[in-house]
């Protein structure tokens, strides 16, 4: 069973299901709706809790002995089961598919797992979980999501603010929905309920942006100018290497001409962008650079970027200076 997160808080007043899978990267959703569970298993009686980490070399019958030695007291309980890689391997594949045909009233289990590519979705072990349990996917929140996101979440403290507050907080905490949480959370400590003015949002708003090397690759591929320029400010004020933000845009466009090379020979985009791991946000995007960059602009791209990581590595021998973080932001904007 399949379950939308705004449909969770009416589905927790009900009996609760033996089984829940939570899955996503936006932390601070994840951590929200794990949190809400508990909450709510606590309310139905599941006193005890038992948490579990899948980690290396992780003994997997710890699961079945969790699921099986019930208290003393007859205490109900809950147990948690993290798999931080979304990986469970071959072993933990089958003890998974096993533990669910097990299932029993007198333990709730909750399983965390990242987000989760097409192909492991398919797993058999994920569809056992899909089939005995209920499974809420967390999305990632967008860029262009991020104002209407902030305004529910000050509508939620009786708080509200125009367009331009909305997109000065979204600037400030790009890419950190932790740091925004925080944010609107002062908010509702240093105002009063009601419309917030742009200049009290300007005074009280920090700039806690994490300027995140690899979303500047989503900035690219969606063309936008002023986040690829603004992001590589961030970037280099924050003191990142730019041989990692170099490694970054050649990644995008070695995809993109990979991908493009293969559209020339007649191949299916789907079944593509399948074979270079082309999901998420970027499985919306890619088709659309590929609709506006040439195969020749991408390979006369490749070849900049080669010569710029010769100067990166001061490699190259030039006869004036060459600003590496200029060359940067010339190269990520002719993929715009």
């Amino acid at each position: 069973m399949q379950l939308k997160p705004d449909q969770l808080p009416r589905h927790l007043t009900q009996s609760l299901a033996p089984l829940y899978v939570v899955t996503g990267d936006e932390h601070l959703l994840v951590q929200e709706t794990v949190d809400s569970l508990r909450a709510a298993a606590r309310a139905q009686g599941f006193s005890e809790r038992e948490a579990l980490t899948v980690a290396a070399h992780f003994d997997w019958g710890q699961l079945q002995v969790a699921n099986q030695s019930l208290s003393l007291f007859g205490e109900r309980k809950l147990i948690e089961l993290r798999i931080p890689s979304g990986k469970p391997g071959k072993e933990g594949s089958q003890a998974l598919q096993q533990y669910v045909s097990r299932l029993h009233g007198d333990t709730l289990t909750l399983i965390s797992l990242p987000r989760l590519d097409r192909a492991t979705r398919d797993g058999a072990w994920f569809g056992a979980l899909a089939q005995h349990g209920v499974v809420i996917e967390i999305p990632v929140i967008e860029r262009a999501q991020l104002p209407q996101w902030i305004a529910a979440r000050l509508a939620q403290q009786q708080q509200s603010a125009n367009i331009e507050a909305l997109d000065f907080i979204a600037a400030r905490v790009e890419g950190n929905l932790l740091a925004a949480h925080q944010e609107i959370q002062k908010l509702a400590l240093l105002y009063p309920t009601g419309e917030l003015s742009t200049a009290q949002v300007h005074d009280a708003v920090l700039n806690v942006a994490r300027y995140d090397v690899f979303k500047l690759s989503e900035a690219m591929l969606s063309g936008d100018t002023a986040r690829v320029t603004h992001m590589l400010d961030g970037l280099r004020g924050e003191g990142e290497a730019p041989v990692l933000v170099l490694w970054a845009i050649t990644e995008e466009i070695r995809t993109l001409a990979r991908i493009q090379q293969g559209k020339q020979l007649g191949r299916p985009l789907p079944q593509l962008l399948r074979e270079h791991r082309v999901w998420g946000a970027r499985e919306r995007l890619v088709p659309v650079a590929l609709g506006r960059i040439s195969f020749t602009r991408l390979r006369l791209a490749l070849g900049r970027a080669a010569q710029l990581d010769r100067a990166v590595k001061g490699l190259k021998v030039t006869t004036q200076h060459t600003d590496v973080w200029v060359e940067l932001e010339r190269l990520a904007l002719a993929m715009c």
